[in-house]
């Protein structure tokens, strides 16, 4: 297959973001990639990119949290 993916495209835009039809068609690619999370070439976050995420800033329990339990 070459070319863009229009069915996933649309699926994607109107259904994932909820962009009505008329919205979706006014976008150019480029636009909708970058709602969609691609930038630049890159892919969307990943489980990998998240887990680096998530040791490089780790959640803390506020202290309302601690004090309940």
């Amino acid at each position: 297959m070459t070319g863009l993916d229009w069915p996933g495209l649309m699926r994607a835009g109107m259904r994932g973001l909820g962009l009505a039809p008329r919205d979706f068609w006014a976008l150019t690619p480029a636009e909708l990639m970058l709602m969609l999370g691609r930038e630049a070439g890159e892919l969307p976050l990943g489980r990998a990119r998240l887990d680096e995420l998530a040791r490089a800033f780790p959640d803390r329990a506020s202290d309302k949290t601690t004090e309940m339990e």
